[in-house]
C-alpha cells in the first residue's frame, strides 16, 4: 500500500491567510481628526440655522424673483413685470375671420379670472383689404379670451381714411370687429365735421360707421 504524502503549505499560502495588521495612526493624524470633529460641532448648528432660515424665506424670495422677471411671453401676451403690475403690455389675437388685432397698454392689473384693468390702452385692428382702425383712451377694461374691451376717458378713434372720432366711452368687440358708443361723439374727416348726441356704431372694423341720435353735420366748403 502506498501512502500519498500530505500537501505542503508553502510560504505563499501562509501569507494569503495571515491577518492584516493596520498601522496605528500617527500623532499628526490624531490631531487632525480632533480638529475636524471640533469644527464639525461648530459648523453643523450654523448650517442647520441657515437651512431653516432659507426654508422660511423661500416664499418671499420666489415672489421677488417673479416680480423681477424681465419679460413674460404666454398666450399671446408680452410684458414687463414690476411690483405686481404688468408694464408695457401687448396682447395679440385674431377675430372671427382670422384677421389680426393688437391691444397695448402702459399698465395692466389682473382684476379677476377674466378681467384686466388697463392704463392708457390702445387697440389696433386690420381689415382684409389692409385698412386699419386705431383707438386709444385713458383707461380700459379688457376681457382677453372673449376679445372684449371697454375704453373710457378721452377716447379717440382713427381711421386710415382720415376720419377721427372723439368721445368719452366706447365698447369694442375685437373678435366681431365692431364698436359702439352711446354718449356724444365728435367726428372729423375729409367730409367735414359731425357731432352726434347719441354716439355711433362701427361695424366691419370701421368700414361702416353709423351715427346715432340728434346730429349736426358741417360739410367742408359749407357755412354753418
Amino acid at each position: 500500500m502506498t501512502v500519498a504524502p500530505l500537501p505542503r503549505r508553502g510560504p505563499d499560502r501562509l501569507e494569503a491567510t495571515a491577518p492584516r495588521i493596520r498601522a496605528a495612526p500617527t500623532e499628526r493624524q490624531l490631531v487632525g481628526n480632533r480638529r475636524t470633529i471640533i469644527w464639525a460641532k461648530r459648523l453643523l448648528p450654523v448650517a442647520a440655522v441657515l437651512l431653516l432660515g432659507s426654508i422660511a424665506a423661500w416664499p418671499e424670495l420666489a415672489r421677488q424673483f417673479d416680480s423681477a422677471r424681465i419679460s413674460i411671453h404666454k398666450g399671446g401676451l408680452s410684458a414687463d413685470m414690476q411690483a405686481g403690475k404688468l408694464l408695457n403690455v401687448r396682447y395679440h389675437g385674431v377675430d372671427l375671420r382670422n384677421r389680426p388685432y393688437t391691444v397695448t397698454a402702459d399698465q395692466a392689473l389682473q382684476a379677476g379670472t377674466e378681467r384686466i384693468n388697463l392704463v392708457a390702452p390702445k387697440g389696433d385692428v386690420v381689415s382684409e383689404n389692409g385698412s386699419w382702425t386705431y383707438a386709444q383712451s385713458e383707461n380700459g377694461v379688457y376681457i382677453q379670451h372673449a376679445g372684449l374691451m371697454d375704453m373710457s376717458g378721452n377716447v379717440t378713434l382713427y381711421r386710415d381714411s382720415g376720419v377721427t372720432m372723439q368721445t368719452q366711452s366706447v365698447a369694442m368687440d375685437l373678435k366681431a370687429g365692431v364698436a359702439s358708443s352711446s354718449v356724444p361723439t365728435h367726428a372729423e374727416g375729409p367730409f367735414g365735421t359731425l357731432d352726434a348726441q347719441g354716439g355711433f356704431t362701427l361695424v366691419d372694423k370701421g368700414n361702416i360707421i353709423q351715427f346715432d341720435g340728434k346730429s349736426r353735420l358741417l360739410l367742408n366748403g359749407s357755412h354753418p
